[in-house]
């Protein structure tokens, strides 16, 4: 269906949700002219491989790029970058910018979400980081370079990602959390203990049920550059480079002025229509009902989400409306080890082993932490809400990922004994 208008269609952000909907609108044959309005300087551009790849020099700028200049050209697409709308004007369907007040057909909101800040003495120092677009990536690669001593404030991803490139590099890197083990909201215990396990095998240092009370300068360096962090227990650790990584927050609050509902993100249905006609929500900053999470509202940050989440509203304006129906699946790549996962544990109150093993009750009651076998780089993990299959944690694993997003896309499940049984054949499920 082909729409016609005086009116472009506008797209506020400029990450991988907006991009993938210039993708799907014009596989949707929607032929409006689209206005993409990015706060950036750069490019739209992959942002997975900046924790990764891209401080360690394998992947540069020209790499990063989602799509080449010429590729907004072709498709009508016009980008304006250094672009920050300050309002949105649902009465009049317009967008305010520092240049202009721009009337639009229809809205998608793709603003993202922006690193969580810490609020401790020092923060603002020199050599204090967060990470969360290309910018910051090039200055934190320069700094990293020159680095001697790396804390890291977050046992996440993001912290583990950079804590296991730091400690390649030949860095002395040292990881506070103020859980009891890593990757604690995202994984199980048994994937948390062996990361844990791993990483520090390899040298790097992990604080966990510790934090960290400030930063300070040094006293004879002069200047305003962080040298060293106290514990909350008064310990003084030397740090030259601190890098903060606790998680992230909606950018939800041009929505919420503009009177859109909003709830730890935009509200959005599973058409992520918004609570204003024509307008949307997509990717790391949409609150929507998971239809693998019991149909809870989630919002989930990963490129999986932001993609179909444009396919789905792309749908909805050419006129086809198909709801958002995909299993979340993640990944994190650290050092030169992998981590996926698909679907939702929070569910879960039993998790199995592919080992062999029905390993304890539920991922937030603990478990036997110690089950993977010695030696051991490659398992995964079941976990089961109700008898129902509604998590796979891979470490190593693809094969086990990729038939654990086929299993829970079309609903089936292998008892837990077939999943600890490594023997078994799960795809037989399909015949």
């Amino acid at each position: 269906m082909a729409l016609e208008s005086s009116s472009p269609l506008v797209i506020v952000g400029g990450g991988q949700a907006a991009v993938q909907a210039c993708l799907a609108l014009r596989k949707e044959k929607v032929t409006t002219p689209i206005l993409m309005l990015s706060e950036e300087a750069d490019f739209p551009y992959h942002r997975p491989p900046l924790s990764k790849s891209y401080l360690t020099g394998e992947t540069d700028d020209e790499k990063l790029a989602m799509r080449p200049v010429s590729f907004y050209e072709s498709k009508n697409v016009q980008v304006e970058l250094n672009c920050r709308v300050s309002g949105i004007d649902l009465e009049n369907r317009s967008v305010v910018t520092q240049a202009a007040q721009i009337n639009y057909q229809s809205l998608i909101i793709a603003t993202g979400a922006r690193p969580r800040s810490l609020q401790i003495p020092g923060a603002e120092l020199n050599g204090v980081h967060v990470l969360r677009d290309v910018q910051q990536a090039r200055s934190l690669k320069i700094e990293l370079g020159a680095a001697r001593n790396v804390v890291i404030i977050g046992a996440g991803f993001i912290g583990l990602e950079i804590a296991a490139n730091a400690n390649s590099a030949g860095k002395k890197v040292t990881v506070f959390d103020m859980a009891d083990r890593v990757m604690a909201r995202a994984v199980s215990p048994n994937v948390s203990s062996w990361f844990e396990q791993t990483h520090r095998s390899n040298g790097i240092d992990i604080r966990l049920n510790d934090s960290v009370d400030r930063a300070e300068e040094s006293s004879t360096e002069g200047g305003s550059r962080v040298s060293k962090v106290v514990t909350a227990g008064g310990e003084e650790i030397d740090c030259d480079l601190l890098i903060i990584g606790i998680g992230v927050v909606p950018n939800s609050e041009l929505a919420m002025a503009a009177g859109i509902e909003c709830d730890n993100g935009i509200l959005v249905n599973e058409f992520c229509e918004t609570s204003f006609s024509g307008v949307y929500a997509i990717g790391d900053c949409a609150m929507h009902p998971n239809p693998f999470y019991s149909n809870k509202f989630v919002r989930l940050e990963s490129v999986q989400n932001a993609t179909d989440q444009a396919r789905t509203a792309a749908s909805v304006i050419a006129g086809n409306r198909r709801p958002y129906h995909s299993v979340p699946w993640f990944w994190s790549d650290q050092g030169e080890h992998s981590l996926q996962m698909a679907g939702l544990s929070d569910n879960a109150d039993l998790f199995v082993q592919r080992n062999g093993q029905v390993n304890g009750q539920g991922t937030d009651q603990g478990g036997n932490q110690d089950s993977v076998p010695a030696g051991s780089n490659s398992f995964s993990v079941f976990h089961y809400g109700n008898g129902k299959l509604q998590c796979v944690d891979s470490v190593n694993s693809p094969r086990d990922h990729m038939m654990a997003r086929k299993l829970i896309s079309e609903q089936r499940s292998p008892t837990p004994e077939q999943a600890a049984d490594p023997d078994f054949e799960l795809k037989s499920l399909f015949t």
